[in-house]
C-alpha cells in the first residue's frame, strides 16, 4: 500500500501537504499555549536586566503608564515607537502594564491638569502613588518601579556632628556619591542627626546609620543612642578598624566584641592589597540571597559575637579563609605572626534580630565604613549589598534584588598571530582557492565539450 502511495506522483504530493498542514497547525496551536523567547544579541540588548524582571515580579498590581507625546517629534522623529517599542520589554514580563498615549498639543487640557512639561513625558502610576520621568531608560524606569513598590515612606538618618561619613556627603571618605544616591534612587528620604541638638532619635526614622566617629561622644548622646535600641529601633552601624569614640557601651547593648586589629587577606587571587578582605561565598539570609558578587573591605576590623544572648546572630560576610587577624596594620609584606595573630577566616558582616514589643527589631554591623565610601564603593558588589542591607532593615527585603549587570565588551581583540593569519589568508589563500575553483570548472566544461 505505502509502496502505491510514494509510486503515484499525485498521492505522494496530496500526503505531503497533509502533514506540511497538521505540523503547521501543531506548531500554531503550541505557539498559542507556551510562549518562548530567546534574546541571541550579544548584550542582551532585548531583554531587560534579572533585575528589572525582579521588580516587576514585585508589582502585585496593575501598571498605568500614560505618555504625553505628539505623533511627531522634530528631533527624534517618531517618539511613541520609540516609548513603545521600550516599554514592550517590561510588558512582556508583567503584563497588566497599561499603556496610553495622549497628544499633549491636541488634549492641552489633560496635559495641563498632569502637570506635563516636556513632549514625551511619562506618569507611571502604582497603587495609588505615581511619578514624572522625562527620560527612559532601563534604570531609571526600574527604579522608579521600586520606588513605587515602596510600601510606606522610608526615612534613613545618619548620625552627624562628630566626624562621621555623611549619607548625602560627596568627599572621598563620605557615603554619598554612590551609596546614598542609590538609595534616594531607590525611594529612600536620608536625614541626618545631631544628637546633641534632638531630644531622641525620632520615631520615624526607618534606619538609623551609624559611621565612624571621629570624636568622642557624649554620654548623653550615647544614652539616646542605647533607648533607641532599646525601643526596637533598626540600625545600620559601620564600624572601622579605630577607636570607638564612646560607643563601646553600644557594642556591649547588641553583645558584640570588637577586637583590635585589621583583616590580613594575603591569599585572595584578586591583585589587591592584603589589608583588603574580599567576600566571595555568603552563609543564607535575606540580604545575600541569589548575591553572587565579589565584595572588597579595606582594612575591615572583626566582629566577635558573645554566646547565649537575647540576640540571634547571622553571619553575612566571612573573609580570609587563608589569611588572619593583625593587632597592627603591616608594614611592606604582611607576614603573619604566631604570638599576637589570630588565624582566619574573620566575621566582617553580621545581621542581629530579636522580637520586642511585638515586633521584630533588625539590626547589622559591618567592620568597615569604607567599602561604602566614594573611594570605594564601585569595587564588585559593594553598593548591591549595602542597599540589600537597608532594604531587609526597613522590611523591604521583597525588594531585596540584584543592581543591573555591567554590560558586556563587544569590541574583538586579535592577538599578532591571528592577524597575520587573517592576512594570509585574505590576501594568499582565498584568491589560490578561488583560482583553483574557476580552473576545475573549466577543465571539466572543456572535457565534456
Amino acid at each position: 500500500m505505502m509502496r502505491k502511495i510514494f509510486a503515484n506522483y499525485s498521492l505522494r504530493n496530496l500526503l505531503f501537504v497533509v502533514i506540511l498542514i497538521s505540523v503547521a497547525s501543531g506548531l500554531g496551536y503550541l505557539a498559542t499555549r507556551h510562549h518562548v523567547q530567546r534574546d541571541v544579541t550579544h548584550n542582551a540588548a532585548n531583554s531587560l536586566e534579572p533585575a528589572s524582571v525582579e521588580a516587576l515580579k514585585q508589582l502585585t498590581g496593575p501598571v498605568s503608564i500614560t505618555v504625553y507625546a505628539t505623533e511627531h517629534d522634530v528631533r527624534l522623529g517618531d517618539i511613541r515607537k520609540i516609548i513603545r517599542d521600550f516599554l514592550s520589554l517590561y510588558q512582556r514580563y508583567k503584563a497588566d502594564i497599561k499603556l496610553v498615549f495622549i497628544d499633549p498639543e491636541k488634549d492641552a487640557e489633560k496635559a495641563r491638569a498632569a502637570r506635563i512639561q516636556l513632549n514625551g513625558e511619562m506618569v507611571i502610576e502604582y497603587a495609588g502613588r505615581s511619578e514624572h520621568l522625562t527620560r527612559i531608560n532601563e534604570q531609571i524606569v526600574t527604579s522608579t518601579l521600586l520606588r513605587l513598590a515602596h510600601t510606606r515612606d522610608q526615612t534613613v538618618m545618619y548620625l552627624d556632628g562628630h566626624g562621621e561619613r555623611k549619607l548625602d556627603g560627596i568627599a572621598n571618605f563620605d557615603l554619598g556619591a554612590v551609596f546614598g544616591a542609590k538609595l534616594k534612587q531607590n525611594g529612600f528620604r536620608l536625614n541626618s542627626l545631631n544628637l546633641a541638638l534632638a531630644q531622641e532619635v525620632p520615631a520615624n526614622a526607618s534606619v538609623l546609620v551609624i559611621t565612624q566617629p571621629q570624636l568622642d561622644l557624649m554620654p548623653g548622646e550615647v544614652d539616646k543612642l542605647l533607648r533607641y535600641v532599646e525601643r526596637g529601633g533598626n540600625l545600620l552601624w559601620l564600624v572601622d578598624a579605630e577607636p570607638l569614640h564612646g560607643l563601646e557601651r553600644l557594642a556591649e547593648k547588641l553583645d558584640l566584641l570588637l577586637p583590635p586589629g585589621i583583616v590580613i587577606d594575603p591569599d585572595s587571587g584578586m591583585n589587591v592589597p592584603a589589608t583588603w578582605a574580599i567576600g566571595a561565598t555568603y552563609p543564607p539570609h535575606a540580604i545575600t540571597r541569589n548575591f553572587n558578587l565579589i565584595t572588597a573591605y579595606p582594612s575591615a576590623r572583626p566582629l566577635i559575637r558573645n554566646e547565649d544572648t537575647g540576640w540571634k546572630h547571622h553571619v553575612l560576610v566571612e573573609a580570609a579563609a587563608r589569611g588572619w587577624v593583625s593587632r597592627k596594620a603591616p608594614k611592606g609584606k604582611p607576614v603573619f605572626n604566631k604570638q599576637h595573630d589570630t588565624p582566619g577566616p574573620a566575621v566582617i558582616a553580621m545581621a542581629l534580630e530579636r522580637n520586642i514589643s511585638d515586633r521584630e527589631q533588625r539590626i547589622v554591623v559591618v567592620g568597615n565604613g569604607a567599602f561604602l565610601a566614594n573611594s570605594f564603593a564601585g569595587n564588585g558588589g559593594n553598593v548591591d549589598l549595602g542597599v540589600n542591607m537597608v532594604n531587609w532593615l526597613a522590611g523591604e527585603e521583597h525588594l531585596i534584588t540584584l543592581q543591573p549587570r555591567a554590560t558586556k565588551d563587544s569590541n574583538l581583540v586579535l592577538g599578532k598571530t591571528q592577524l597575520n593569519v587573517i592576512s594570509f589568508g585574505s590576501l594568499l589563500v582565498l584568491p589560490l582557492l578561488l583560482a583553483g575553483v574557476g580552473i576545475f570548472i573549466w577543465w571539466k566544461r572543456r572535457r565534456v565539450l
